[in-house]
């Protein structure tokens, strides 16, 4: 059979006008009836674009001449902006980028719960540039370009993009790309490097590299030397997580600090851990408030992770009581507990998508902090638990919107408020926070 011939895009830029912003960070146009996301466009301007792909029910296209610019436009501060995928809303100001997102979290709710944010609480930023701690950089070396390349993915593309550094990264790592690229570039297994992962810390940041393959002496002398001459720990990993081992300094440690609660978290490159520190502070604080904590209060924390909310809420209730369904995360928890001294957290290892905690005491107040599929099966099973009050710490928003509808609708609480954290600058992600209280 004769293979379908691919559709010729249209070469020469189209005129168009932009309508809206989509979820994604993309501006909203329509041709002749049809929708079209336009990448590096803003609401009301006039602009030409490129199409970058045509399809049944939309289009794409990437803005190249901007005819009359929106007033929230500013010049993206990065070089590889229109290329790379790790970013798409450098072009909009801060205020208008959570201006956005705020907007994005008003619209769900109304389309997905059916509900009315009342009261809005006032978003929580921080600082834009450098704000990343953690991150996965892929390696691939080009032949055709005889080029070693380290960084994000092109925008919708397997592609890596053609990086020299990265502005919201931090500085250990945004600002050393090039030596990274000359690093993976000398060893002799350089083809054979996979990806970078990053965690950083507040006194150590941490590489991992994933090496395919057993590399010589010679290789980790090399890794060694530049983690020597960059102040970084490197981390070698064979095959899963769990493989991960520091190859240099071996005894040092990664951790953060929350001082105000009297809290540091050990924790490991690849553990999960929030990716913007400044605002993770603001955001533990918040969640503490709005829970309204008294000293006699029994508090659940699902979704623990190595105790990021529940060590900070064992300094204000009498009994904390974490669930995780990650077993090592569960084992870092403790650890931590151990470490601050807590005795108050109790730590439990199990699926939240089939387990639900007995109630042999109240639970007088829940903190949910699940992962982008959200909790709808703990949140189906509220009645269980009953708390009198829910704060729920969201990384989607439609999977918190589908979950306060369930909350609402059938399991007796109403929305008090709900608002957004500026967790991910420049990009389109949203985090959110909202808090339900028992009717």
């Amino acid at each position: 059979m004769a293979r379908r011939r691919k559709k010729q895009l249209p070469v020469d830029p189209v005129p168009a006008t932009i309508e809206s912003l989509s979820h994604e960070g993309r501006g909203v146009a329509h041709l002749d009836g049809k929708a079209v996301f336009i990448d590096n466009a803003l609401p009301g301007e006039e602009v030409r674009f490129v199409y970058t792909s045509q399809r049944k029910a939309f289009d794409q296209g990437r803005a190249v001449d901007i005819i009359t610019p929106s007033p929230d436009r500013v010049e993206p501060a990065c070089p590889h902006f229109l290329v790379c995928g790790g970013c798409s809303l450098q072009h909009m100001s801060a205020p208008a980028q959570v201006a956005h997102k705020q907007a994005v979290l008003l619209e769900q709710f109304h389309h997905v719960a059916r509900l009315e944010i009342e009261d809005v609480l006032p978003p929580l930023t921080a600082e834009q540039w450098g704000y990343r701690r953690k991150a996965r950089l892929g390696v691939r070396f080009v032949v055709k370009k005889d080029k070693l390349l380290i960084g994000f993915r092109e925008r919708s593309s397997a592609f890596l993009t053609d990086m020299n550094s990265c502005v919201v990264l931090h500085e250990s790592v945004g600002q050393h790309i090039e030596d990274l690229q000359a690093l993976v570039r000398s060893l002799d297994a350089y083809q054979h490097i996979a990806q970078i992962e990053v965690a950083v810390g507040d006194d150590l940041t941490a590489l991992v590299f994933r090496n395919l393959e057993e590399l010589s002496t010679d290789d980790q002398a090399k890794l060694i030397d530049f983690a020597k001459a960059f102040d970084v720990q490197v981390w070698l990993q064979s095959k899963g997580p769990d493989s991960a081992m520091p190859l240099w300094p071996t005894g040092s440690r990664l951790y953060y600090a929350l001082p105000e609660y009297d809290v540091e978290l050990d924790f490991l490159p690849t553990d999960f851990t929030q990716v913007n520190y400044a605002m993770n502070h603001q955001m533990v604080a918040r969640a503490i408030e709005l829970l309204e904590l008294q000293p006699e209060h029994n508090v659940l924390d699902l979704f623990c992770g190595i105790g990021n909310f529940s060590l900070p809420l064992s300094r204000k209730a009498r009994k904390v009581t974490g669930i995780e369904g990650s077993a090592a995360l569960v084992a870092r928890a403790r650890e931590n507990a151990e470490r601050n001294n807590v005795t108050n957290v109790d730590y439990i290892a199990a699926d939240l998508t089939e387990y639900m905690p007995a109630a042999d005491e109240p639970v007088d107040r829940l903190l949910l902090d699940p992962p982008r599929s959200g909790a709808l099966e703990v949140v189906a099973r509220m009645k269980e638990l009953n708390p009198q009050r829910i704060v729920y710490v969201s990384c989607n928003i439609a999977t918190l919107a589908r979950d306060a509808g369930e909350l609402v609708a059938n399991q007796g609480y109403k929305l008090v408020s709900a608002g957004i954290m500026d967790m991910f600058p420049h990009t389109a992600h949203v985090e959110s926070i909202a808090v339900f209280e028992r009717r």
